[in-house]
């Protein structure tokens, strides 16, 4: 199924991009060290998120199905850039797991992590490790 979604120039380096199916409407703007004013989302940086909220999702699709209480997790991303070309390097992701997963749990989850679309995506020359952050394992716990 083929989802549409449309963009928009705004003027001085900024986008209105609408989500076809729910009209959902977003704006971008180029960043800071791109000749931008860096008050939104850049393109790259709606990447990184992508990233981020797929490997959530993923995980809570299966954290639903085994009845798994999974509204904490949490992400956290690093959008790295290189020059010549331009392009995204690196893309680190830490995700915050819930308390209380038994082992299996965790292998469940993180196995379901991995297979994200966005992820499975990116080009291999992006680096893009997933680490798995849980509480009973944090430094201030």
């Amino acid at each position: 199924m083929a989802v549409e979604i449309t963009g928009t120039y705004t003027g001085n380096l900024k986008m209105e991009l609408t989500h076809g199916p729910s009209g959902a409407r977003l704006k971008t703007a180029a960043p800071v060290d791109n000749k931008g004013d860096g008050s939104s989302f850049s393109p790259t940086d709606l990447v990184a998120s992508a990233l981020g909220a797929c490997i959530v999702t993923t995980m809570a699709i299966v954290a639903e199905r085994e009845g798994i209480d999974f509204t904490t997790a949490s992400f956290r991303v690093e959008k790295h850039m290189q020059s010549d070309p331009r392009r995204i390097a690196k893309l680190p992701v830490e995700v915050h797991m819930p308390a209380g997963l038994s082992a299996d749990q965790k292998k469940k989850l993180e196995n379901a992590g991995h297979t994200c679309p966005v992820h499975k995506s990116l080009l291999p020359a992006i680096e893009a490790e997933i680490r798995f952050v849980y509480p009973e394992s944090s430094p201030n716990r």
